[in-house]
């Protein structure tokens, strides 16, 4: 690629964050031709991370929900590259992105170089095994869609496995799918909910001889005292008595020391069968980071200041879920949340205008407001306002998943706009009532 003759601002990684950034920045300086706005993303798609374990329980269709960001470039003024980073030069304001393969491994785009007067690095995070034996082999994680459809694929196929007492269910009297979830956090509990609601329905497809209830079993492991630990204790319990409402074995305290192709082993000693396993016990920062020669956390982010600008190199930003910016009060890092990444990149919309004209930036400052955990398509829990009034507010049910749906609409609306939004909110509720709940192909 050519030197741009303008300012050019590159954004690597796609996700909520990014995407918004890249959307924001091209519908303002791109459409005016004042700089030019380049997106970087390994995947030609961008879906929504926290709706990943809906598209691993089968219960949502991803081609209503992605974004092509091709096509999202062209509406919004800004250009789409595809690859993955793999490297950068700093002196000479170069970065190096893989060459990208079609579905048959063949190649498509060569290795290049991009040049950038501005970077901004937003590549996320990923699954962290915590050199675990046998779970990168034998343990799926729920990191992208391409993982969240191969696990819906296997649970489909251990369901009719069952069903028919083939394989390892041969003999059996009363076969059982047992799915362990690793991990008690947001998208574990998130996970197993969706899951329960998806047996629910199976029947509709042919499993007409397996109790969507006790046949299908469902076990969240958490290492943890309790489920969702960064979140208040209340909030806790309400999940987890939701959760065995649902007919969800919850196990905490549980350290898991052996991934095995058919059980999940712990710390004390028990043995919990498996026919898939999940896991979602936490998350780490991307091994590309190490070589970029910047400043690193002890947890591999990218070190940043509160403008967030790395300290080493005043033309790279970095934010979201591979940055770690320390928080004005008390010096902690903003915890690797959403919302955290959708208040960064909106500080970014208006701090990379001020670093264009050479004028100071202002300071990020994280504004806790909350949390929401989905139990389904009908409930979820969690808390509201953080500390912006001294405390928190519990909130379940109805009016919580209300809540946590509009989250996603808020992403909609700072992707497409006003009125896109409300035709997309339409379109999804006519659809909901139009297609069947499981995705089975």
């Amino acid at each position: 690629m050519n030197p741009s003759t303008g300012h050019r601002i590159v954004i690597v990684g796609g996700g909520a964050g990014g995407l918004e950034l890249a959307t924001r920045l091209g519908d303002k300086l791109g459409r005016k031709g004042r700089a030019e706005i380049v997106l970087v993303d390994r995947s030609p798609t961008h879906l929504w991370k926290p709706l990943l374990h809906e598209v691993a329980a089968g219960s949502l269709d991803i081609h209503a929900h992605q974004v092509e960001y091709i096509a999202q470039a062209r509406w919004h003024h800004f250009e789409f590259q595809q690859g993955a980073l793999i490297g950068l030069d700093r002196e000479r304001k170069q970065l190096r992105v893989a060459a990208s393969l079609d579905e048959d491994g063949i190649e498509i785009l060569p290795e290049r170089e991009i040049a950038y007067d501005t970077l901004v690095l937003a590549i996320g995070s990923v699954t962290n095994f915590f050199n675990t034996t046998g779970a990168a082999e034998h343990a799926i994680a729920l990191d992208t869609v391409p993982q969240a459809e191969r696990f819906r694929r296997r649970l489909i196929a251990a369901c009719m496995r069952a069903q028919n007492r083939l394989g390892e269910h041969a003999g059996e009297s009363n076969p059982q799918v047992d799915v362990v979830i690793i991990g008690g956090g947001a998208t574990g509990v998130e996970l197993s909910a969706e899951l329960r609601n998806t047996a629910q329905v199976l029947r509709a497809y042919g499993l007409h001889q397996l109790d969507p209830v006790k046949d299908v079993k469902l076990t969240v492991i958490e290492a943890g005292p309790r489920l969702l630990g960064p979140l208040p204790e209340r909030v806790s319990k309400a999940t987890t008595e939701l959760l065995h409402s649902m007919n969800i074995g919850v196990m905490t305290s549980e350290r898991v020391t052996e991934v095995r192709e058919d059980a999940v082993l712990t710390q004390s000693g028990k043995r919990v069968p498996a026919d898939l396993v999940v896991w979602a016990a936490g998350i780490k920062a991307p091994e590309v980071l190490s070589t970029l020669g910047l400043p690193l956390s002890r947890l591999g982010q990218v070190e940043v200041k509160q403008t967030l600008q790395t300290p080493s190199d005043s033309s790279i930003f970095a934010f979201g879920d591979c940055a770690s910016c320390p928080s004005p009060d008390d010096g902690k890092p903003v915890p690797p949340r959403a919302q955290a990444a959708h208040q960064q990149a909106a500080f970014l919309f208006k701090a990379l205008q001020l670093h264009l004209a050479g004028k100071p930036l202002p300071e990020f400052k994280f504004s806790d407001l909350g949390s929401l955990v989905s139990l389904g398509r009908v409930s979820a829990v969690g808390n509201l306002m953080g500390n912006l009034v001294g405390g928190s507010l519990l909130i379940d049910g109805l009016i919580a998943r209300v809540l946590y749906a509009s989250l996603y609409r808020m992403h909609v609306l700072a992707l497409r706009g006003a009125m896109r939004m409300v035709v997309d909110t339409v379109v999804q509720w006519l659809r909901q009532r139009t297609t069947p709940r499981v995705k089975l192909h």
